[in-house]
């Protein structure tokens, strides 16, 4: 429930002010620790601030959603990837309506926290500085459209081992962080598997159904917090980044692997890129997906770019 501080002020005022939702378990506890503390911070930056925790999975979008028809407009992820991802699912569509758009900063006191490395190294102290200097930028967000429904993400999702490794990663090692996703990358490699995603870009004559070891579907670069999928990626260009990765040997794969964190693996004769505003996919069924951060087992339809839809405070 959000909790105001002070009388509440009338709806049209709403848009002036900011509501910052708090994920505590974010970080494997780091959220918590700290974020009273950056909150402090942010309010002694001149910022009118309401703050709102998570105590379950999900309940970020609830509280997001119901903010929004409040009349909310400015809101502040504190925590990981994940937490910015349910956010957005709280604003969209809705806030596609050019009379709803909404701004989104980011306090970054998760795990990955890959979207705001895009814009800067500094994490948190950029954030800052950016409220305090009321800086934004329109970028995009991509929309997934699958079996069940639709999803909004402004990060990435991948289809193959990057998914199959952050299920993992997520199952096994989550209380290690970054270093449970390496684990995870050679737990997987026992059993690596090379499957088709049929797709197709930009309405092409012909669906690509060759087996890969992953695609890659971005608006920004990075992922996992400092994997770079996407080197050429550009969240505010109107497109979405295509990287995918031919069938790799073991071997071949873990000597790679390393470039997967600078983006020259994109120079590999076994990848390729490609940018576009839409892709159809025609799966059989539902494939383990990973999209900013949040690992899910979805049939996807489609992929949608949405230029310039929210502004980014950075």
């Amino acid at each position: 429930m959000i909790r105001p501080a002070g009388q509440r002020r009338a709806d049209k005022e709403n848009g002036a002010r900011y509501l910052a939702i708090v994920n505590p378990a974010a970080g494997n506890g780091r959220c918590r620790r700290f974020s009273h503390a950056t909150l402090g911070r942010v309010r002694r930056a001149g910022i009118d601030l309401v703050v709102s925790e998570t105590t379950r999975r999900g309940e970020a979008s609830e509280i997001a959603r119901k903010a929004y028809k409040e009349g909310f407009r400015n809101f502040i992820a504190v925590g990981g990837d994940g937490t910015s991802f349910e956010i957005l699912n709280g604003l969209f569509p809705e806030a596609s309506d050019p009379g709803g758009r909404v701004a989104l900063g980011f306090l970054p006191l998760g795990t990955g926290n890959s979207f705001l490395r895009d814009f800067t190294t500094q994490g948190v102290e950029h954030t800052l500085t950016a409220l305090h200097d009321r800086k934004r930028r329109a970028c995009d967000v991509i929309r997934l459209r699958h079996a069940n429904g639709e999803l909004y993400f402004i990060n990435l999702l991948s289809l193959g081992f990057p998914a199959d490794v952050g299920e993992t990663a997520n199952r096994e090692f989550k209380r290690w962080g970054e270093l449970g996703y390496i684990f995870a990358v050679f737990t997987r490699l026992l059993g690596l598997k090379h499957l088709s995603f049929p797709h197709r870009l930009d309405h092409a004559e012909n669906l690509n159904q060759e087996p890969a070891l992953f695609l890659s579907f971005s608006n920004s670069k990075f992922t996992g917090g400092k994997m770079m999928i996407a080197p050429k990626a550009d969240p505010t260009d109107g497109l979405i980044e295509y990287v995918r990765w031919a069938p790799v040997k073991r071997l071949n794969l873990l000597k790679n692997f390393p470039a997967l964190f600078t983006g020259k693996h994109i120079e590999h004769p076994l990848a390729s890129r490609a940018a576009a505003k839409r892709v159809d996919f025609r799966l059989e069924g539902p494939v383990n997906v990973m999209i900013d951060g949040e690992i899910l087992n979805l049939e996807c339809r489609s992929l949608e770019i949405l230029p310039g839809a929210f502004d980014a405070i950075v």
